[in-house]
């Protein structure tokens, strides 16, 4: 999982508004944030996990950047290629270097199919091999993920939860790609099933020389994995930074209270765990000023009238919090 710092993915004030309608006519009478102007860079063979409640984007940005989803303004570049606004027909040779696994393996795999023909599918698409290159590359991705041969003429419901994600990972493996998406790829299992899957999935980038989304909300989970984090929070990036930066020392009060919240096995270290007040405001009616205003602990004037952008605190932390800012944009100093 060695970074490389050669980017791969570069995402400039990405946003996707959802139209929301009423009215006897359906007019447009508002929109849904989903995603609402982000920034930032994957680079090539690291891990870059994506936390945040539920409702805070994470999934809408994850398929914005592989073009499941067309953005509403921004810029998506992969590989050096501007893809924001690719047709279908020169997106397709692109899709083999960018796949997905998706949360929940009884659901995104057609049980009509055997997992032959699952995993076969997507180089019948890109018509990359021969029938008999592709099954024999069938045989080797199950190998790959720990099933046996025999499996490929099973049906999904055959199998596990975990065995279906190994599934689902060996067939984003079938057209070789160098970015894959992994949008809560263990949520839906077991914790014993967990830490077997997430420990494949890094031995397959270290094999492959992967890159990896990962888009989860149990910041245990991303921290297994990442190489760094972003805290999305309304749809917006609260903060990012290397992994063992952002969990020794959280800046924003967002994060703060994300991992106040995670289970401490060591019983010597107490950790006072922050509560936040009231619900995840509506991305329909986000509120003015910083978004997370409305439950922040420290929030005051400046917060409600100014939107914070990430600020660089050094070291590769960025955060988007007026605590670290001075009035005329300047970054304060941390005081330890």
């Amino acid at each position: 999982m060695t970074n490389t710092r050669e980017t791969l993915v570069e995402v400039r004030n990405l946003k996707k508004y959802f139209p929301v309608k009423g009215g006897l006519i359906q007019r447009t009478v508002g929109h849904v944030k989903a995603v609402d102007d982000i920034s930032f860079d994957i680079y090539k063979g690291e891990t870059l996990g994506i936390v945040g409640e539920s409702g805070s984007g994470k999934s809408t940005m994850g398929r914005l950047l592989i073009r499941l989803l067309d953005p509403t303004e921004g810029q998506i570049t992969f590989n050096g290629q501007n893809i924001t606004k690719l047709p279908n027909r020169k997106l397709r040779p692109l899709r083999k270097q960018m796949q997905m696994v998706f949360q929940d393996p009884y659901a995104s795999l057609n049980p009509r199919m055997t997992v032959g023909e699952l995993i076969e599918e997507p180089m019948i698409v890109q018509n990359t091999m021969k029938s008999a290159e592709r099954k024999a590359k069938v045989i080797e991705l199950l190998g790959k993920v720990g099933l046996n041969e025999q499996a490929r003429m099973k049906y999904p419901h055959e199998f596990s939860g975990g065995q279906r994600q190994r599934i689902g990972i060996a067939r984003a493996l079938s057209t070789r790609p160098d970015f894959i998406i992994g949008d809560e790829p263990v949520s839906a299992l077991d914790v014993s099933v967990q830490s077997q899957v997430l420990n494949l999935m890094a031995d397959l980038q270290d094999e492959y020389k992967l890159t990896y989304l990962f888009i989860a909300h149990d910041l245990s989970v991303v921290k297994h994995i990442s190489d760094r984090v972003a805290v999305m929070y309304l749809g917006r990036i609260a903060e990012i930074a290397p992994k063992d930066a952002l969990y020794s020392e959280p800046l924003h009060p967002y994060t703060q209270a994300l991992i106040s919240a995670i289970p401490s096995t060591d019983v010597t270290k107490k950790r006072e765990k922050i509560r936040l007040e009231g619900d995840l405001p509506s991305p329909s009616n986000p509120p003015s000023g910083c978004s997370f205003r409305t439950r922040c602990p420290k929030a005051h004037e400046r917060c409600a009238i100014e939107r914070p952008e990430l600020t660089d605190m050094g070291n590769e932390h960025f955060v988007a919090c007026h605590l670290y800012t001075n009035e005329d944009g300047t970054k304060k100093e941390i005081i330890h």
